[in-house]
C-alpha cells in the first residue's frame, strides 16, 4: 500500500478548488494546502439517495475499494481515505492527471493484460457502474480505476464495459490477486479495515466472489438483463 501517500491524504489541510458539474453526485475538485497535490472530494451529504444502496454509504465503498485494490497487488484504485471535509465526512482520494479521449475502449488492445485485472477486480468489488470513462491513464502509463461508490452489494450487480475477456482462463496475475484478497478478507488485516467500512454480510460475499472466480479458474461471462452500463463511456 502507498502509505505514504494514504498518510498525507488522511492528515493534509484540505482546500476545495471546485466542483465537478458532470458528476452525479457531489464531488470536487481540491488540493493539500501544503504539497498542492490535486485531490477528488466526495462528502458523504452529497451523495443522491439510491434505492438499493444505504444512503451515506457510497464515500465508504469508493475506500472499500482502493483497500481491496491495495491487498490485490493491482493497484488499480488511486490512493483513497475517509476522513472530514470542508463540507464534511467524505471520501478524498488523489486526482489522476489524465486525457478523457483515453478511455478503455480507446485502451483495451494496448492493455489488455492489466484490463484483464480490472475485469477480475470488478467481479469480485461487485462493480455495478464500470463505465469506459473510468479507466484513466496517467503520464506515466499506469492505467488507473475511478468511481467505486456502487460496489459490494451483497447481491449480484455487475455492469461493466469489460467482457472482452469473459471465458479465458485465469492470467497469472489474476490468480495471484484474487489469491491475496481471499487471504486478508479471510484472516488479515484486511477484514478488519473493510469492517469499517461495510457490512460484514458484504465482506462476506467478497470473500465468497473471490472463492467462485478461483474455483472457476476462468473469466464469468455475462448475467442478467442489464450487463453493461449507461452511457457506456
Amino acid at each position: 500500500m502507498p502509505v505514504e501517500a494514504v498518510a498525507a491524504l488522511a492528515a493534509g489541510d484540505l482546500e476545495v478548488i471546485e466542483r465537478m458539474p458532470w458528476a452525479s453526485n457531489a464531488t470536487f475538485l481540491g488540493r493539500l494546502v501544503e504539497s498542492d497535490t490535486l485531490v477528488v472530494y466526495k462528502p458523504c451529504a452529497g451523495e443522491r439517495p439510491l434505492w438499493d444502496f444505504p444512503s451515506g454509504s457510497l464515500a465508504g465503498r469508493e475506500v472499500a475499494a482502493f483497500e481491496v485494490s491495495a491487498a490485490s497487488g493491482w493497484d488499480i484504485v488511486p490512493p483513497t481515505v475517509m476522513r472530514d471535509g470542508p463540507f464534511g465526512p467524505g471520501m478524498v482520494q488523489l486526482f489522476v492527471d489524465h486525457d478523457p479521449d483515453e478511455h478503455y475502449l480507446e485502451l483495451r488492445d494496448r492493455y489488455a493484460d492489466r484490463f484483464r485485472e480490472f475485469a477480475a477486480f470488478d467481479v469480485v468489488v461487485n462493480n455495478a457502474d464500470r463505465k469506459a470513462g473510468h479507466c484513466l491513464l496517467d503520464g506515466d502509463g499506469h492505467v488507473w480505476g475511478i468511481d467505486h461508490g456502487v460496489t459490494f452489494h451483497v447481491h449480484h450487480k455487475l455492469r461493466t464495459v469489460i467482457w472482452d475477456f469473459a471465458g479465458e482462463a485465469l492470467a497469472d496475475s489474476v490468480r495471484d490477486g484474487l489469491e491475496r484478497i481471499g487471504r486478508e478478507v479471510a484472516a488479515g488485516e484486511l477484514r478488519a479495515r473493510l469492517a469499517t467500512l461495510l457490512h460484514g454480510m458484504e465482506i462476506d460475499a467478497l470473500g465468497a466472489r473471490v472463492a467462485a472466480v478461483l474455483e472457476d479458474g476462468v473469466m464469468p461471462f455475462p448475467q442478467g438483463d442489464y450487463p453493461y452500463p449507461w452511457p457506456l463511456i
